[in-house]
């Protein structure tokens, strides 16, 4: 039987580098609203544009290299942060 299901493996990357930038606050709004109505967050969003960025400077396909979780740090699907709690609770 033939599958027209291309399979994609999604890696979690490291998410703990935060960065920081001023903008228009009506442009945030904007922002915000439009990422609401796709049912993305603004940090989705923000990590799919630098992939592209990083992608189209080099040439290549990112790659994220593979790490070990800190010990003692948790990570893969199972794992909920701060937001992910707060949103639950």
């Amino acid at each position: 039987m033939s599958s027209d299901f291309n399979l994609v493996t999604i890696t979690l990357e490291d998410r703990t580098a935060r960065l920081t930038i001023l903008i228009d606050p009506r442009k945030k709004a904007r922002f915000e609203q439009l990422c609401f109505e796709e049912d993305v967050t603004p940090s989705q969003v923000v990590r799919r544009l630098i992939r592209r960025y990083i992608e189209e400077r080099t040439g290549q396909p990112w790659v994220p290299p593979r790490a070990e979780a800190p010990e003692g740090r948790v990570s893969g699907p199972g794992r909920r942060g701060k937001s992910a709690r707060r949103r639950a609770g």
